[in-house]
């Protein structure tokens, strides 16, 4: 008789465009279909259009509408579902779903691993007291820690005091082949507004959320673009959030939304990386970023806030420009240096380099479906 397949259920706050939901895609559509199958549950809610890149047709989605507050109206559902579904593995994301570690316990979930992706704008650094009491008192039902970054998984060790022999360190991973420099003539995006090489474009990828810290970048931008030598210099923002009407009203009283493109979530962000000229980060907290990942990879020119994993994978700015979070004078500063510089290019193609090397999508895909399978 053959072996069935190892079923894994992931479960986060919300399945929709962001970089831990897009890991869970990449696991999903990446790990060998003969050795496992997925369920993802949402908390709250999953958007129908970003589920479809999921490539599986056996892959159910779950949401389960939690309304604002505590969780704890939930759990006998959630014990109910787990009890039904029978996983072999939960696969927790954030503390929104550590927090149904015991419910799972008690439904006799047999493995049980939380992936901690970075925090969000209550505890930007991890150093809210309730949440770290919080880990602690799920830590005992959590069988394998993995952090995506060397900050986080430090975090874990000392302030959580997760043991290492139950803690993994395991990077986001880039799938190299779509993500790459532009070539020569490569059509540009149907809708893509601006143009080469007339426009110095500076992009960005990511929830429009306060976290990401997108307002940063608008400031810095209408500072250079009010400049007279930088006339050319155009602005993409791309991702959906609560801060979208907010940019655009920037934009407009400072007089450039004709400089500006918000053209929401996206399914299509590898060739819109090639169309720009530099990517910027300026969050306030981070992971290991996917989209500064994916950016490497395509070779552009980088500049991101110092926070998180950004200076680990940018290796302290050899690779890319690094500047204080929330210094809007010193990103339209690096901005101006990177739009007047005659050498471009060179960084970029290091960082791709060190992207395929090291952040490739098949080693992130091994070390899960290892930790997966008890290995």
């Amino acid at each position: 008789m053959s072996k069935q397949p190892c079923h894994v259920v992931h479960l986060l706050y919300r399945f929709a465009a962001g970089g831990l939901e897009n890991v869970l895609v990449q696991l999903v559509n990446g790990l060998p279909r003969e050795r496992f199958r997925h369920t993802i549950v949402a908390l709250t809610e999953a958007d129908a259009s970003f589920a479809s890149r999921i490539q599986r047709s056996d892959v159910e989605i779950i949401s389960l509408h939690k309304q604002p507050g505590q969780p704890f109206r939930l759990y006998p559902k959630m014990y109910r579902l787990l009890r039904q579904l029978r996983p072999d593995v939960l696969h927790t994301c954030n503390i929104a779903a550590l927090e149904f570690m015991p419910v799972a316990a008690l439904a006799g979930v047999p493995r049980r691993i939380h992936a901690e992706h970075g925090w969000d704008i209550a505890d930007p650094d991890g150093s809210n007291r309730r949440y770290r009491l919080l880990r602690r008192i799920y830590k005992p039902f959590v069988h394998a820690w993995i952090a995506v970054s060397t900050q986080l998984h430090n975090y874990l060790h000392t302030a959580i005091d997760v043991p290492s022999g139950r803690l993994h360190l395991i990077a986001n991973g880039v799938d190299t082949t779509r993500f790459r420099p532009r070539h020569d003539a490569e059509p540009i995006p149907h809708d893509f507004p601006f143009t080469r090489p007339g426009h110095y474009v500076i992009g960005s990828v990511g929830r429009l959320e306060p976290i990401k810290n997108p307002l940063l970048l608008v400031e810095a931008f209408i500072r250079l673009a009010a400049l007279p030598e930088h006339a050319s210099v155009r602005l993409a923002i791309v991702g959906d959030g609560p801060l979208r009407d907010q940019i655009l009203l920037r934009m407009q009283q400072a007089g450039f939304a004709d400089r500006l493109w918000l053209p929401g979530s996206r399914a299509d962000i590898a060739e819109i990386l090639r169309n720009f000229d530099c990517f910027v980060l300026p969050s306030l907290a981070e992971g290991t970023s996917c989209t500064l990942q994916e950016a490497m990879a395509s070779g552009l020119t980088i500049l991101a806030t110092d926070v998180g994993g950004n200076a680990v994978l940018l290796e302290q700015g050899r690779l890319g420009q690094l500047v204080p979070s929330a210094d809007v004078a010193a990103m339209q500063l690096a901005l101006s240096s990177l739009c007047s510089a005659t050498e471009t290019g060179v960084k970029g193609l290091q960082a791709r380099e060190l992207v395929v090397r090291q952040y490739g999508l098949d080693t992130m895909l091994q070390r899960y479906a290892h930790l997966f399978s008890g290995v």
